[in-house]
């Protein structure tokens, strides 16, 4: 039975994170304060720099696996430095933005009123 290109990356992200949960506990040597200020540093802002060596290595580890398996299921995995161009979508729905309409256009700083309707009189005082 063949899987889908979307169960193979949930299994490969899937390894992935358990990877490097695993990593991030060897790394504090089980200490639980050492454990939970390493959980604690890792944020959306954080680098690859700044994780634990065995995060870093469990991360690249985990990259090289994927792409492997990636290359194994038969998924062309082709290099960014511009040999090959990208496949452009096939069926890209045409441009449906309106053409500029005709006539002087208005000074800069002042555009028309935006709408449909033309701008309402003002109403005369109530008596």
């Amino acid at each position: 039975m063949t899987k889908s290109a979307t169960e193979i990356m949930q299994e490969i992200i899937f390894a992935a994170v358990i990877d490097s949960i695993e990593a991030v506990k060897s790394a504090s040597k089980g200490l639980p304060n050492t454990l939970l200020r390493d959980v604690n540093a890792i944020h959306a802002n954080v680098t690859f720099a700044d994780l634990p060596k065995e995060l870093q290595s469990a991360i690249t580890a985990s990259v090289r696996t994927a792409f492997n398996r990636l290359m194994r299921e038969g998924y062309s995995v082709a290099p960014a430095d511009g040999r090959t161009p990208p496949a452009s979508p096939a069926g890209r729905p045409p441009d449906r933005r309106r053409p500029p309409a005709p006539g002087p256009r208005p000074p800069e700083g002042r555009h028309p009123p935006r709408g449909g309707r033309p701008p309402r009189k003002p109403r005369p005082p109530r008596p």
